[in-house]
């Protein structure tokens, strides 16, 4: 018997995209359900992440007209990732795999046969895995690879070129459920599940209408939280730096004093000057770092919760 399929799409200020996305997943749908590979009782679900256009009643009014549409509505804006994860615990409990996807329709809806072929091999995760990134700017793609290979070398287990693009099978949501941290970096989670799991790549399409939600500073910002949340290495590192510069400072101590005793002594202030801000720098550096996670404790302690239910179109059925 064919799976039920849901596909979680979080959404944020989508008024203008969301009618073209709508139509081409409908389109989707209609195929995969004639060729019988997936239940006709499979449907897309829209997250709502507290938008303040129209994104609202137009998911309404989808659910509304066609009952392959339904839709969770936040009681206020949590996030990209907090969104994904209310989509994918709610979608759970109807449907027996989940494939995730951004709403711009940069990917492409038809890497859903791959996930499926994937899927029938015994795949409980299969990631969307961009096969190139000639679009993007010099910038971008050097950044990102930069980025990964820093991820990579602090020790998280992460897909190069994937972003949210997947299909997971209800129990592999399941154990994502088991993950209790509020400081949310998915991709970097859903690897530590461990189940059998795959790749399909396909290209990326540009944005047909709207503005994109990750401008630079939110790609820092997701970047530093990628980092912070899945590993303690920068904090080894401070320490390993810390170290190193007392070393240094220990052999510049011996060279002053062999200095002084063959009264070859430095005057200046120069030497004072730069070793009095570059210990500084380092200091606010470390303390900044340090910082950054004592905020994430302090944010897990309070355990607050990731996200909060306003409306499920599936429960008011």
């Amino acid at each position: 018997m064919a799976e039920i399929m849901y596909i979680v799409i979080p959404c944020y200020n989508e008024e203008e995209m969301l009618p073209i996305t709508a139509k081409a997943l409908n389109e989707k749908m209609d195929e995969l359900v004639g060729a019988g590979r997936i239940s006709p009782e499979s449907k897309v679900m829209f997250v709502d992440d507290g938008s303040k256009d129209k994104t609202w009643e137009l998911i309404d009014k989808l659910h509304g007209l066609s009952s392959r549409f339904t839709g969770v509505k936040l009681s206020r804006n949590k996030g990209h990732q907090n969104a994904l994860l209310a989509g994918l615990m709610t979608a759970k409990k109807y449907a027996d795999i989940i494939v995730s996807m951004d709403a711009d329709l940069q990917d492409d809806v038809n890497a859903v046969d791959g996930f499926l072929d994937k899927r029938a091999e015994g795949c409980d995760i299969v990631y969307g895995v961009r096969s190139s990134r000639a679009t993007d700017t010099a910038f971008k793609r050097s950044t990102a690879r930069a980025y990964y290979k820093i991820l990579e070398h602090m020790g998280v287990e992460i897909t190069y070129d994937h972003a949210d693009y997947r299909l997971m099978s209800r129990r592999a949501v399941e154990a994502l459920e088991s993950f209790p941290e509020v400081n949310l970096f998915l991709r970097g989670i859903v690897p530590m599940i461990g189940f059998k799991s795959d790749i399909v790549t396909y290209v990326r399409n540009e944005r047909v209408a709207g503005e994109s939600k990750y401008p630079l500073k939110k790609m820092i910002s997701f970047a530093v939280e990628g980092i912070t949340s899945l590993s303690v290495k920068p904090i080894r590192f401070i320490t390993f730096l810390g170290f190193f510069i007392f070393l240094v400072s220990v052999i510049m101590l011996i060279v002053f004093l062999v200095q002084k005793a063959g009264g070859d002594t430095v005057r200046g202030w120069a030497s004072t000057i730069v070793s009095v801000w570059a210990i500084g720098g380092l200091q606010m550096l470390a303390i900044g770092v340090i910082g950054e996670y004592i905020g994430k404790i302090y944010l897990e302690t309070k355990s607050r919760p990731k996200f909060i239910i306003d409306i499920d179109l599936e429960e008011k059925k």
